[in-house]
């Protein structure tokens, strides 16, 4: 069993900044694959970031070049550093953990998830 909880989310102007923070309790989290997904009203869940216990990382195109995931596996968080941000970027983000085998790319490849942050991005 993994408990996630999100942190960082809140209301930026376009071209803004956020960091968002997961923090991990209950297992050995360094032997889970980290995703960031995010959801807009009416939109479907989608992988926003991933990165493998081993620290290699996939990115939705729509964010190459804006968003950083990273994770320390000391403190048992994993981050996702939004730059650049755009309207469109506004959606409810969650932090998800996977078990299994490789990097996921569904939702349901993920065994453990946040409730979530919400990120506005507005002027």
């Amino acid at each position: 069993q993994v408990q996630l909880v999100e942190s960082g989310g809140g209301l930026v102007q376009p071209g803004g900044s956020l960091r968002l923070s997961c923090a991990a309790a209950g297992s050995i989290f360094s032997v889970y694959h980290m995703g960031w997904y995010r959801q807009a009203p009416g939109k479907q869940r989608e992988l926003v970031a991933a990165i493998t216990s081993g620290g290699n990382t996939h990115y939705v195109d729509s964010v190459k070049g804006r968003f950083t995931i990273s994770r320390d596996n000391a403190k048992n968080m994993v981050d996702l550093q939004m730059n650049s941000l755009k309207p469109e970027d506004t959606a409810v983000y969650h932090c998800a953990a996977r078990s299994g085998y490789g990097l996921g790319y569904t939702a349901a490849d993920y065994d453990y998830w946040g409730q979530g942050t919400q990120v506005t991005v507005s002027s």
